[in-house]
Parts: C-alpha cells; structure tokens; sequence
C-alpha cells in the first residue's frame, strides 16, 4: 500500500489527482477506503497478478 505521494511520484501526477482517482474508483466499487477497494478489485479479478 503506497501513501498518496507515492503514487503520485510513482506516475508523475499531482497527489490531488490522484485523490480525485481514488474517490471515484471508491464510488465505483462500492468501498470506502483504500484497503475495501484493493479487497475488492482482488474479488472481482481486476488486478493484475505478479
């Protein structure tokens, strides 16, 4: 789990940005966290797995 500027650093994105991402990828998946989205992602096969 990176921290917001993490992953702002990481692709080159202003970490509002990346908040502004992280709302609606809550919005969509029903959650309402970080953690409850990557559990969900995980459940509905949308990660990539490495």
């Amino acid at each position: 789990m990176l921290s917001t500027q993490e992953i702002a650093d990481e692709l080159f994105l202003s970490p509002n940005t990346v908040k502004t991402h992280l709302k609606s990828i809550n919005r969509k998946l029903l959650t309402a966290n970080r953690r409850e989205a990557v559990r969900a992602a995980a459940r509905l096969h949308l990660l990539d797995e490495r």
